[in-house]
């Protein structure tokens, strides 16, 4: 049992609905329940067989909103399934997290007729009043993994012949992958021995000799039918086998765990083993419970073992309908009850509770006029500082806006004078070196100009002359070579003046 049921619980009671049996359990000892009855203290658990409810796979874009995956699942079932849209089914599903893709989710949606629910539980209803947990049977085996009686994430398969029904259920890496119903329950089985014997026994007479003598039985003629019987009953299972490795792309089933609810029949593991080529272990696990000697059918011994998981360990699968009452508090008369006798206690109340609370108003505003008159007093004095800090503040904001434009025109004029000293080009001196490389060249000064425009930018213009173009062409190169960090050069053009027969140039340097 749950950490959540184990403090409100003392007992976990099982009912097969289709059979009629009940079994109950308290700590670890389980025992069968010939008289059941409602109790608040137990937790009450009820399967659905495999023919009472459809189940089928269906993928789902990963877009979807959490919120909006159940009305999507509902949509494409009733449309995949052809389902009766008349009728409200009862809808379900499991994530299959082994089969997501890239772009799709999947899950397993079991579907649930409600006159299945409501026809089929009647009488267990009647007996124990409530459901808590109503159960997909192929889910219950999840527990077997949950508790590592089956260690291995291989491929399983599990078959299991109950008095009404028969099931062939499929789990991969632990989880949840296929369930089918077959066509030979115990009871179809039976009929079917009867039909090749060629003779009626009863029911009861027919499970004891499956759960005492097994297959090998000591009469040679009920040896002959059972052995062409099951190989009837192993031909269908083929099939079965044969259309989920299709459907589910499975390569190889790893092991068989085969049982009945009649007990475990010696031999039929290994004819199914043989006969599917498949290894076979008989469904008959020992869940640790304490039966007192007493053969206690494998599927309520899940049931209780179900009960006993924590939330996240499980199948959340709930289809049940018939919900235990809820507490008095959260039910509609319960509620006008209390509403009811809480509006006489305030009724009765009220007046006493009126004039206390007057007393406690009087009381509080007397004390807090007198703090009042306090705080008033200390506000008046601290405005009064406030308002002489602020107004010598604002005399010496001025007085110091004064300084700063004073100390701002000092600073300037001292930058102007530094400028002069410091950045004003000395012509004289400029001019002498120029003078020397002219010389150099054989390049004659005819005008010397100087000017300063409004960016600061400083240009002497120098006027040329010479008897040829490469003196003026070699000036221009070693002055370039050599003043290049000091001065930009232009030289535009050079003339010829045929009069004085020389050529002529001007050359621009701007200082940088």
């Amino acid at each position: 049992m749950s950490k959540s049921k184990q403090q409100t619980y003392s007992t976990i009671i099982s009912a097969n609905p289709y059979k009629g049996d009940y079994y109950i359990s308290a700590l670890n000892t389980i025992s069968c329940a010939p008289s059941p009855s409602f109790s608040k203290e137990q937790y009450a658990l009820s399967f659905l067989n495999t023919k009472g409810f459809i189940s089928t796979l269906i993928g789902i874009s990963k877009n979807i909103p959490e919120t909006d995956i159940y009305d999507v699942l509902e949509n494409k079932v009733y449309e995949e399934l052809a389902l009766d849209m008349a009728v409200e089914y009862h809808i379900k599903y499991v994530e299959a997290t082994h089969r997501s893709t890239e772009g799709d989710r999947f899950f397993h949606v079991f579907v649930v007729d409600p006159l299945t629910l409501e026809q089929e539980f009647t009488k267990v209803v009647d007996t124990i009043k409530y459901i808590d947990q109503l159960v997909p049977i192929p889910l219950l085996l999840k527990s077997l993994y949950v508790k590592e009686y089956i260690n291995s994430s291989d491929v399983h398969c599990f078959i299991y012949f109950q008095e009404n029904d028969a099931f062939l259920c499929i789990y991969n890496e632990q989880e949840f992958v296929y369930a089918k119903s077959l066509k030979f329950s115990l009871k179809q089985t039976h009929e079917r021995f009867c039909e090749l014997l060629g003779e009626q026994i009863d029911l009861s007479s027919f499970e004891r000799m499956l759960s005492e003598e097994g297959l090998n039985t000591s009469n040679p003629e009920y040896q002959k039918n059972l052995i062409k019987l099951f190989g009837e009953i192993f031909l269908h299972i083929s099939d079965v086998i044969t259309y989920a490795k299709r459907a589910y792309e499975i390569k190889k089933f790893d092991e068989i765990y085969i049982g009945t609810g009649a007990g475990k029949v010696v031999g039929l593991d290994e004819y199914a083993q043989t006969y599917l080529g498949i290894k076979a272990t008989p469904f008959d696990f020992n869940y640790g419970f304490n039966t007192n000697g007493e053969k206690v059918d494998q599927i309520h011994q899940l049931m209780h073992l179900y009960g006993r998981l924590e939330t996240n360990e499980r199948y959340e699968c709930n289809f049940t309908i018939f919900h235990r009452p809820p507490p008095f508090v959260q039910r509609d008369s319960g509620k006008l009850i209390l509403v009811a006798a809480s509006s006489l206690v305030a009724a009765i109340l009220y007046p006493g509770v009126y004039w206390g609370l007057s007393y406690i108003e009087e009381f509080r505003h007397a004390l807090l006029s007198k703090e009042y008159e306090q705080v008033h007093s200390e506000k008046t004095n601290r405005e009064s500082l406030i308002n002489l800090k602020l107004a010598n503040k604002s005399a010496a904001q001025v007085l110091l806006d004064e300084q700063k434009t004073a100390y701002k025109q000092k600073q300037d004029t001292l930058v102007k004078i530094h400028d002069k000293k410091v950045n004003y080009p000395m012509k004289a001196k400029i001019m002498a070196d120029f003078t020397r490389s002219f010389n150099q060249y054989r390049v004659q000064l005819q005008t010397i100009a100087f000017s300063e425009d409004i960016n600061a930018s400083k240009t002497f213009t120098f006027g040329l002359t010479s008897s040829n173009t490469q003196d003026i062409t070699a000036l221009l190169k070693h002055l370039t070579d050599t003043k290049q960090n000091q001065y930009n050069f232009h030289l535009e053009l050079i003339s010829y003046n045929e009069e004085q027969k020389s050529y002529l140039s001007e050359l621009k340097a701007v200082i940088k």
